[in-house]
């Protein structure tokens, strides 16, 4: 706790890195005190992730000194730093699929007792922790059972059910629904209530006018300012992060929509039920925003159409026939395209090179009549949506594990990009994305569909759908409720449908 002689709780000064001829951290400090909540902020790449690491003993610093509650610390991996009171919630979940959320919160203790496992007790301390978040989720469930906004809940219970002193939460609301974020927001005032310490990294400035003490930014491997998040604003913080001003975040829309839609869906059942009765369309050249609650069946929607869930019942029409999607390699037949939320489990294959995952959609363009591949024309074909999209990287060679979050999202659309998809579903576009190359993204949607294409954008971001849509479905409890015009467009109008609530009428 805070002491007269020690101002901060955590003091990380001088802090440098290098990962062989590459520098990624420089004479970085970052200045924490108890029971705040700082901001850390900077677009991918700024190094914001390798100094949390360096915190948490997953790397080893080059110089500069970590000091906790007055003590030099020095964690050689993350199970020192865990004892020491640091705990990060990554945006990657680390949790284990095959076990049960209580499991997964008190895996530290697990085998802790050699003769005996008190899993009742095990089990009713974990639903006690749950239900103190203010989240409903069964402590005897498998996690592989468990949405992906409920799985982010877990890994924070997690994080809290030790002596935490400083907890680390990076992107934490990137899948969390407005009524969520809110609850999220509850139990860290709570905890900053406590004493505890959080670093709250994000990429949505709403949230951290809203919640943070204070902010601290990061651009190319440099802190370039520290300050009390009264003394400044968006348009400051979006200077320091990116080293410009931000004008026009949502590029204007000047595309001529086509008059017959591209792609129909009609009376659209899931197996399970959990979308019943969807019946939409999405013309040429039209972004059609997809809106709704977690849970309300926005994500398991694409999914039915792109074949990766069962259908019951429905009828797809592409370009004025029907069309059956049993699987996603039926669907990528037929040309429509399908960006996953979960860009790390679904979008991209971290392990293989950026050649490999943009061409993996798009063999039959790229090989000869006898199968075999022509390198040459895969080359081209990389390297030219390399360049559109403005990937970041050295070789078509590195791997895509290597590359910040935005390059990943970029990489995980150009595999649709290289079959000319003729309907392509983007869920969460920006998800753990910067500023910058939220821009880039939101351009590059709309020359897609300048192109003709039908782009449909699921997003829990109402800013963002907004801005990008043409036109916004909201979805609740599985079907569409309502639908807005570009002139209806509010965040309110947006919540109203979403909770099952008709619009104001306005005299």
């Amino acid at each position: 706790m805070k002491s007269s002689e020690n101002e901060y709780r955590l003091e990380m000064t001088g802090i440098s890195k290098s990962f062989g001829v590459v520098s990624v951290l420089k004479n970085v400090n970052l200045k924490v005190k108890p029971a705040e909540i700082h901001a850390l902020l900077g677009e991918n790449g700024a190094g914001k992730s390798t100094l949390i690491k360096i915190l948490s003993g997953v790397h080893q610093k080059d110089t500069g000194k970590v000091v906790l509650d007055g003590q030099e610390i020095k964690p050689k991996n993350t199970h020192e730093g865990q004892i020491l009171g640091i705990n990060v919630v990554y945006q990657e979940l680390s949790l284990v699929n095959d076990l049960s959320v209580a499991e997964n919160i008190y895996l530290h203790k697990l085998g802790a007792n050699k003769t005996w496992m008190n899993w009742k007790g095990l089990i009713k301390d974990a639903q006690e922790l749950l239900d103190s978040l203010g989240f409903k989720i069964n402590a005897s469930a498998k996690v592989k059972n468990l949405s992906i906004v409920q799985k982010q809940v877990v890994e924070i219970a997690k994080a809290i059910s030790e002596d935490t002193k400083v907890l680390v939460l990076d992107e934490p609301t990137t899948v969390f629904d407005p009524k969520d974020v809110k609850k999220l927001f509850n139990i860290l005032f709570k905890l900053k209530e406590k004493g505890i310490s959080i670093i709250y990294i994000s990429h949505h400035l709403d949230e951290v006018f809203e919640i943070a003490d204070t902010v601290t930014v990061l651009r190319d491997g440099v802190d370039t300012g520290s300050m009390a998040i009264a003394d400044t604003n968006k348009d400051g913080v979006i200077h320091l992060m990116i080293g410009r001003e931000l004008k026009d975040l949502y590029p204007a829309r000047t595309i001529e929509i086509g008059e017959t839609p591209i792609f129909e869906v009609k009376n659209l059942t899931a197996k399970n039920n959990m979308v019943h009765d969807v019946s939409f369309h999405v013309k040429p050249g039209e972004v059609l925003g997809i809106a709704g609650l977690g849970g309300s069946g926005r994500t398991e929607t694409a999914k039915l159409i792109f074949g990766a869930d069962k259908k019951k019942s429905g009828t797809l029409i592409l370009e004025g026939k029907e069309i059956k999607t049993n699987s996603p390699v039926d669907a990528a037949g037929h040309q429509i395209g399908f960006v996953s939320e979960d860009r790390k489990e679904e979008g991209v294959f971290l392990p293989l090179s950026i050649r490999r995952n943009i061409s993996v959609t798009s063999f039959d363009s790229i090989s000869s009549k006898l199968g075999f591949i022509n390198i040459e024309n895969e080359y081209k074909k990389v390297l030219g949506l390399i360049e559109k999209l403005n990937i970041k990287t050295p070789s078509s060679e590195v791997d895509v594990k290597n590359l910040s979050g935005g390059n990943q999202q970029k990489v995980a659309l150009a595999k649709w990009l290289s079959i000319d998809s003729k309907v392509i579903f983007i869920d969460e576009p920006t998800r753990g994305v910067d500023v910058g190359a939220k821009i880039e993204i939101y351009k590059l949607i709309n020359e897609v569909a300048k192109k003709g294409v039908g782009v449909v954008v699921i997003s829990s971001d109402m800013p963002e759908i907004m801005g990008i849509s043409d036109r916004i479905l909201v979805m609740h409890e599985g079907t569409f409720y309502g639908e807005l015009q570009k002139e209806q467009f509010s965040e309110e109008n947006i919540l109203r449908y979403s909770i099952g609530e008709p619009l104001k009428q306005y005299n």
